[in-house]
Parts: C-alpha cells; sequence; structure tokens
C-alpha cells in the first residue's frame, strides 16, 4: 500500500481521536501509552481535545515513565504500565540512564540491578508524601558512589536524574498532581505485573497510534535500543510505504489508513502526543518551521487544522485573563482565523480565565 504524508496525519488524527467530543477513560486511546503532562497545557488539555474534559482525578495516577518524563495513565493499571514501561534488557537499561551507566559498568554494576538497588532505597525512604528535594537529599546519603554525580550547576553531589525517575515507578511511587517542585507519594496497593496486555504494550501502542513507523521512529520514542525493539516487534506488523519509505502498522489497522482527512482546527499543547511521533518531517516537512515547532526550551503550541500542523501558538496569563497568539505557516484564510479563536476561547475556560486578545500574525 502506498501512503503519503497526508494519509499518515490523517490515520493518526483518527487514532488518536483528536476531537473527539465525549470519551470515558476505559475508551481513551491515550492512555494506553500514557498522556505527558509536560507544560501548563499538559494531560488535562490533551484529554479536553479527545473528548476526555472531567475524568475522575481518583481514576488517574501520574508516573515519570517514558523517557523520565511525566505521563498520565488509568490508576487501575499502573502494575501492567509498570511492567510496559520497563526496560527490556540491561543494554536498554543503559542506554534509558544516560550518562548514569558509565559509573555502573566500571563497578561491575548490570544497569537493571543498579536500577533496583535506587528503587529500594526509594521506598525505604517515602512513606508519606515527599517533596523531590528531600527525597534526593535523603536518597544520595544511602547510595554508594557509582550511583552518585558532581552536579555543577546545583554545587552538590546527588543521584543521577534518570535513573531517579526511572527508579520511581520501580518503587511503587507516583507524582502528586499539580506540584512543582515534584512531591512523590506511594501508590496505594501497588503490585508491579510480571507483564503487561498487549493494549499496553509500547511497541504495539506506537504503532496504533502514531504509525505506519519504523523501529527506529519507535526507539526513538521509548530512548530504548534499536535492536531490542526489532526483538520485540509485533508478528502482525503490516508493511506499507509512505512516500517511498518501508514502514509498519499493525495488520488490524491496515482498512482505517484510507480515512479522509478529519475537518476542524485545535490548539495542540506543546507536547501532545500527535507531535511526539520521531518522524518529524512527516508533520512539519519545513526543517525552520520544524525547529521552530521544536524548541529544546519554551516549546510553543500547534495550530491542528484539517489533519495538518499549519502554525505554532503560544498563551500568556495576565491577571484573570489569557492572551493568545498565534504564527500560522502562511497567512491565515477567514476560516482559519475563526476556528483559532473559537478555540482560544476554549482553552481560556479549561483554564478557568477569560480570553483577552487572539492576535494572528501575517
Amino acid at each position: 500500500m502506498e501512503l503519503t504524508g497526508h494519509d499518515v496525519l490523517a490515520f493518526r488524527v483518527h487514532a488518536q481521536q483528536l476531537g473527539r467530543t465525549t470519551g470515558s477513560l476505559g475508551d481513551t486511546t491515550v492512555l494506553d501509552l500514557g498522556v505527558q503532562d509536560t507544560g501548563t497545557d499538559g494531560a488535562p488539555w490533551a484529554l479536553a481535545l479527545r473528548g476526555l474534559t472531567d475524568p475522575p482525578a481518583d481514576e488517574l495516577v501520574l508516573l515519570w515513565t517514558l523517557r523520565g518524563a511525566p505521563h498520565v495513565y488509568r490508576r487501575a493499571e499502573a502494575g501492567e504500565v509498570a511492567a510496559a514501561t520497563a526496560p527490556f534488557s540491561d543494554a536498554d537499561a543503559a542506554k534509558r540512564i544516560f550518562d548514569a551507566a558509565r559509573p555502573l559498568k566500571a563497578a561491575g554494576i548490570p544497569a537493571l540491578a543498579g536500577l533496583d538497588t535506587v528503587a529500594a532505597r526509594m521506598r525505604e525512604i517515602v512513606t508519606r508524601p515527599t517533596v523531590k528535594g528531600e527525597m534526593s537529599t535523603r536518597l544520595t546519603a544511602v547510595l554508594d558512589e557509582p550511583y552518585l554525580r558532581d552536579c555543577v550547576p546545583c554545587g552538590a553531589v546527588h543521584a543521577y536524574e534518570q535513573p531517579f525517575r526511572l527508579a520511581a515507578l520501580r518503587a511503587g511511587l507516583e507524582l502528586e498532581p499539580g506540584t512543582s517542585p515534584p512531591v512523590l507519594r506511594p501508590i496505594p496497593g501497588f503490585a508491579p505485573a510480571g507483564s503487561a496486555g498487549a493494549r499496553l504494550d509500547v511497541v504495539r501502542a506506537y504503532l496504533r497510534l502514531l504509525g505506519p513507523a519504523t523501529p527506529a521512529h519507535v526507539a526513538g520514542y521509548l530512548d530504548a535500543t534499536l535492536a531490542d525493539v526489532k526483538a520485540r516487534w509485533p508478528a502482525d506488523a503490516a508493511e506499507v510505504t509512505v512516500e517511498g519509505q518501508r514502514r509498519w502498522v499493525l495488520a488490524d489497522d491496515v482498512d482505517r489508513l484510507g480515512a479522509g482527512p478529519p475537518a476542524g482546527t485545535l490548539l495542540l499543547g506543546s507536547h501532545d502526543l500527535f507531535l511526539q511521533a520521531r518522524d518529524r518531517a512527516t508533520l512539519v516537512p519545513d526543517p525552520v518551521r520544524a525547529k521552530e515547532l521544536w524548541r529544546t526550551i519554551g516549546r510553543p503550541g500547534a495550530v491542528l487544522a484539517d489533519g495538518e500542523v499549519v502554525g505554532t501558538w503560544r498563551a500568556r496569563k495576565a491577571g484573570k485573563a489569557l492572551d493568545v497568539s498565534v504564527d500560522p505557516f502562511v497567512p491565515a484564510p477567514p476560516r482559519l482565523r475563526a476556528a483559532v479563536e473559537a478555540q482560544a476561547e476554549r482553552l481560556a475556560a479549561h483554564r478557568g480565565l477569560g480570553l483577552r486578545s487572539v492576535s494572528v500574525s501575517d
């Protein structure tokens, strides 16, 4: 099957249920892979854009998982999420913890064993809600030298950041929503599962929500080794061609690749799953525009119109009001301007603010 980039984006909009008006925790597909909660318009806004506007807070859980980033999941599945998001092997764990792997290797400590050691100490320390800074200080005091680093910005010695984050769920700890700095607390009744079901399998979930894709795309999203991803490649993955490149999608989803482009305009948050795909050139072919959208610091949101990324946006709070500014990639026609204004109203209401202004650059 020969596909265009437009076909791919249309498939993802439908698979991720963007623009849906109603939904439930059980049928919201992005919760299978986790909804990143980064920035002012994080997981709650991402869920609202998929029809889940007021989910029961006690049925959601916020965890440090993929890439060490905070993600929201269904609380009832926390044990399976721990299994699904864990490193696949020692080599994979070493890749995911970055520079922390080097001193562990020099000390003869396998990366997975290192994560388990950090998790054990964290589990002993956090018996009540604990601020990250306090947790880090107490953790440093009970870890051996291979687990610690001299942090120049902090001017102190403390545990490496990625093992700290990736060990938290292994320790049965969740993040308290809305806290900055983060507060960790024990997950009530947490019991890690031996394995995760197919729905939560991260390789399959990527293909289902961000396909068609290659093993390299999936490995990049997970921070995993390419060899481990290839070893876990689904037997039912079907090959397709996207503008001359071989990619794969789950066989059950092949028939959905012909869906037409979805209508409507949305203001995607800066870390929305739709923007997390590792084939960025498919989303934004222009490298200059892509560089602006995926800035390392101060990343804007994306304007999604009829299944295409057509610009960036930012919002600034001014007292009890919100100002929204939009930079379209090409001059915006009246229809797009009106749609953006409607979505800015929606965003302001979501934040509990009034909308003061919407500016669209020429």
